[in-house]
């Protein structure tokens, strides 16, 4: 299994945690005085720290020392990251109404819809979407693995209900049919590079959110509601979505089937993974545990936020004529250590 190369740092933050994994495991993480202390919860700086810390526990990075997925000096830092980007989300979500009143918006498809799908179909070109597969590529080629974590934490039907959605994700069995595997396809399909963390050194903050959401949600066992909540959100509203992008790679005229295939799967698949985490593991784990229904709105809730300021982004940046990735200069993996480093 590729691992992919450490990352450019974005900041003080970002850079301590990659000269730490740079190094062998026990030599501590030195991060500077007052670093973080006043850090934005959404930056750049502090969500790639994150991201890296968290994908110790999915592929890690090439020449990492495994032992740091669980050393305690970087477990500590980890969990004053996650702190800034708990109390940012908590000050831009909407604490009001239950798992039903979170649910509703869902539900429900807007005549006058403005999203990035609807952008892409309507007036997107070819390169916009390869952008948007670009930023998405850190989650869907490793789609499903987040939520795998929440397996352990349920029970009964709600367990159930999650190993149902699983396994589609996972193809049904079929490696080919893996929906990481799809994804990858789609890239190839698009002249993309599908190797696992390629791009991370373009994918901007915003991205890096939506991911570093799922992995907080499901590392944590008392965030187990939280995970169900923003799992059933993606379920439930994927379906007219990705209808809109197959539609717009037609418009594109974009040939390569393995392209559109990713997305129409998922008009199918999520149709039916909408009632299973509605009926089942929603329903399920509130009669059990009725106490994380808090939770659970807030996990929907939550995963709304970081996909509008996802599409904010993306939409900004397309109607002022400018790409909405980080500049494309990729570090060497000896400039990426001396650079964390700070070293000349």
């Amino acid at each position: 299994m590729t691992a992919p190369t450490l990352p450019t740092p974005r900041g003080p933050l970002s850079r301590a945690v990659l000269a730490a994994l740079a190094e062998p495991a026990g030599t501590g993480v030195r991060t500077p005085a007052g670093a973080g202390a006043d850090a934005d919860g959404f930056g750049e700086d502090l969500q790639l720290a994150l991201y890296a810390c968290y994908e110790l526990h999915y592929r890690s990075f090439a020449g990492a020392d495994p032992r740091w997925e669980w050393d305690p000096d970087l477990l500590r830092l980890r969990a004053r990251l996650e702190e800034s980007f708990l109390c940012a989300l908590r000050d831009n979500v909407d604490a009001d109404g239950g798992v039903d009143d979170a649910l509703a918006p869902l539900l429900i498809e807007p005549l006058d819809g403005t999203g990035v799908s609807h952008h892409l179909l309507e007036r997107g070109d070819v390169e916009q979407f390869r952008e948007y597969v670009v930023h998405r590529s850190l989650y869907h080629l490793k789609e499903a693995d987040p939520q795998a974590w929440l397996i352990p934490r349920l029970t009964g039907r709600a367990k159930a209900g999650v190993v149902t959605v699983e396994f589609d994700e996972y193809g049904g069995g079929r490696a080919e049919r893996m929906h990481a595997r799809l994804f990858a396809d789609l890239m190839r399909g698009l002249g993309l590079d599908p190797a696992y963390g390629f791009y991370l050194d373009r994918v901007p903050a915003p991205m890096l959110a939506v991911v570093n959401l799922m992995s907080l949600f499901g590392l944590h066992r008392a965030h187990r509601g939280m995970a169900v909540g923003q799992f059933a959100a993606i379920e439930i509203g994927s379906p007219p979505g990705a209808a809109r992008l197959a539609a717009a790679l037609e418009r594109m005229r974009v040939a390569d089937p393995a392209c559109a295939l990713f997305y129409t799967e998922h008009v199918e698949a999520d149709a039916v993974h909408e009632q299973l985490m509605r009926r089942e593991v929603v329903a399920a784990l509130l009669e059990r545990e009725p106490e994380l229904e808090n939770d659970v709105a807030f996990g929907i809730r939550a995963g709304g936020v970081v996909e509008d300021r996802l599409a904010a982004h993306l939409l900004t940046a397309w109607n002022e004529g400018r790409s909405s990735l980080r500049p494309p200069e990729r570090l060497a993996p000896e400039a990426v250590h001396r650079a964390a480093t700070g070293a000349s």
